[in-house]
């Protein structure tokens, strides 16, 4: 039926108003998160072949880190079960019935979840719900812009002595190494503990430093300090010079040994390809993690390796 109305015959409000009726029709969701929360609560490794993610992505064809999302989203949104069977609220009750409702989308749940799960540990169930019951209603009124920085200040007041714990810092940690994309560069993303970030800074703070670890020098420097002439012809960007510090430091780390072996074999990176596209110095490598090397890397790899 909505397919059949004869959009150019109406006003700019009317289309306004078929806008936000067809959004809030788009948002409902309420049997998706049942139906995952259902399988992954019910399903056996056998029955979906390892991981429900894996399982829900082949079968929506969608991609497995949309699936993940959509699984941990309804653990926060869908309807739970305690330990005994008996039902149990979805762990953001606010936010789930007004998203059943059609009032939320996307981006406002993303900015609910983030702050509900930033909290740190101490604050007390009640206050967690008040809040999250107030961010609800203010995204039914505001775009996820504007709730973002109603979350923050919310965040402020709960938590006003920035006071974390351990283990919440710890719950959040990670590093994540994207897919490699058509040119062969890969995205890495992640959150540090602040000892982690400490232990970086210092690492770059030697080697990321104008003059070092410079792959455009002849011979570049990676110890000591670097001459007047490498620092006054070093125009790398901060960024690409951060990663040439983190390239030389993982470098130096696998050529110590110290790394011990993996999979019965010393630490390394182990490269593989033909030998007639190595001679003709075009074509690909393929190492044991699965990473694509451009021949021009491998033959620099080479140089100092083990055939």
């Amino acid at each position: 039926m909505v397919a059949r109305i004869l959009i150019e015959a109406l006003t700019t409000e009317e289309r306004l108003v078929l806008l936000e009726r067809c959004e809030k029709l788009r948002r409902r969701s309420p049997l998706g998160h049942r139906l995952i929360n259902s399988l992954a609560r019910q399903a056996t490794p056998e029955e979906v072949s390892g991981k429900p993610s894996h399982a829900i992505a082949e079968w929506t064809l969608t991609s497995r880190a949309e699936a993940a999302l959509r699984i941990r989203e309804a653990a926060d949104l869908g309807p739970r079960h305690g330990v005994t069977g008996e039902p149990l609220p979805p762990v953001l009750a606010a936010t789930a019935a007004r998203q059943r409702d059609g009032k939320l989308g996307g981006e406002h749940i993303a900015v609910i979840r983030k702050f509900y799960h930033q909290l740190p540990g101490w604050v007390d169930v009640a206050a967690r719900e008040h809040a999250e019951t107030q961010l609800a209603k203010h995204a039914t009124e505001f775009r996820p812009e504007q709730l973002a920085e109603l979350a923050a200040g919310l965040a402020d007041r709960l938590n006003p002595d920035g006071t974390y714990r351990d283990e919440g810092r710890a719950r959040r940690r990670g590093v994540t190494l994207g897919k490699q994309g058509p040119d062969g560069m890969s995205e890495l993303r992640g959150m540090l503990t602040p000892e982690a970030r400490a232990t970086l800074e210092a690492v770059l703070a030697k080697l990321a430093a104008p003059g070092m670890c410079n792959p455009l020098d002849d011979t570049p420097c990676v110890d000591g300090a670097p001459s007047q002439q490498a620092i006054d012809s070093d125009i790398r960007t901060p960024s690409q010079g951060n990663h040439d510090a983190l390239l030389a430091a993982l470098r130096a780390l696998l050529a110590s040994g110290e790394l011990g072996q993996h999979n019965g074999l010393p630490a390394s990176i182990i490269v593989t390809t033909t030998l007639k596209e190595l001679e003709a110095a075009t074509g690909k490598g393929l190492t044991g993690g699965g990473t694509i090397l451009p021949m021009s890397d491998v033959i620099r790899l080479a140089q100092h390796a083990h055939h």
